[in-house]
């Protein structure tokens, strides 16, 4: 995958990208990430990429033009129209099912990040192909919900994590909240371990860390859990309810109102 970053702040954008997993992905040639200054595509000779608002207001705009011409410099630079996104606080909100959907779904991304009162709605009406939004508030500027993005859909391409149970065990993939982790010592300011992880009993373990998950996600996400349906036709199954029952006493009227919906 090749992601292009229109932004203000390149070198910004690139430096955090460049270290860690991501930057190692890049090494190996698993993705291409490049970042785009604006200015630099601007005809005036102050490189003034912004202007004030027809109709009065705070602050300035974005102009369409320079926006245009960096998106049409990417668009000749790989031969193909990529998929286009800018990062608005007025976008769909983010989520792992829409990192999925972009990192399986396209071989080039643009992501635009606005400035100032945002970018000319005539730029977006003409380019873009969808508006992201990291949550509901806003931010100086689009270069860190383009870093979230960009991480998130990277670390699900083939190659850039060593197995996909890296992400598979994770919060968000499955609809839950992912289970507590714990590492040595064994004992921790007179805070032990729980008994089962030091057990070595692996099929335990991961019924532990299911249950861990589904009531994590109850107390904590219960937007989450509220869509949560567990089967329930086996004896396997009907125990494995009955246990989470026992172990959290709220859980049996909750996932009974869930059933009710």
């Amino acid at each position: 995958m090749r992601i292009d970053i229109m932004t203000l702040f390149p070198e910004t954008v690139g430096d955090v990208l460049s270290e860690s997993i991501i930057g190692r992905a890049q090494e190996r040639g698993f993705v291409t990430i490049r970042t785009h200054q604006i200015r630099d595509y601007t005809t005036n000779k102050q490189n003034q990429v912004d202007d004030y608002p027809y109709g009065g207001g705070h602050g300035a705009v974005m102009q369409a033009d320079p926006l245009y011409r960096c998106w049409d410099h990417i668009r000749q630079e790989t031969g193909l129209k990529p998929h286009t996104i800018y990062l608005s606080p007025c976008g769909t909100v983010f989520d792992q099912a829409k990192a999925r959907e972009l990192a399986g779904s396209y071989e080039s991304l643009i992501l635009v990040c606005g400035h100032y009162e945002g970018i000319d709605q005539r730029f977006i009406d003409e380019c873009v192909d969808e508006e992201i939004s990291l949550g509901d508030f806003v931010l100086t500027g689009g270069e860190i919900a383009a870093l979230a993005v960009s991480d998130a859909v990277c670390r699900l391409l083939p190659g850039v994590l060593s197995d996909p149970a890296c992400f598979e065990d994770e919060s968000h993939w499955n609809g839950l909240l992912e289970y507590p982790q714990y590492s040595r010592p064994a004992v921790w300011h007179e805070r032990p371990v729980p008994e089962i992880l030091l057990s070595g009993n692996h099929e335990k373990v991961a019924r532990w860390r299911r249950k861990q998950s589904i009531l994590r996600t109850m107390h904590r996400r219960p937007d989450l859990f509220a869509r949560l349906r567990l089967p329930s036709h086996s004896k396997a199954e009907k125990k494995f309810i009955q246990e989470l029952e026992e172990e959290d006493d709220a859980f049996q009227a909750r996932y009974a109102e869930n059933l009710g919906r």
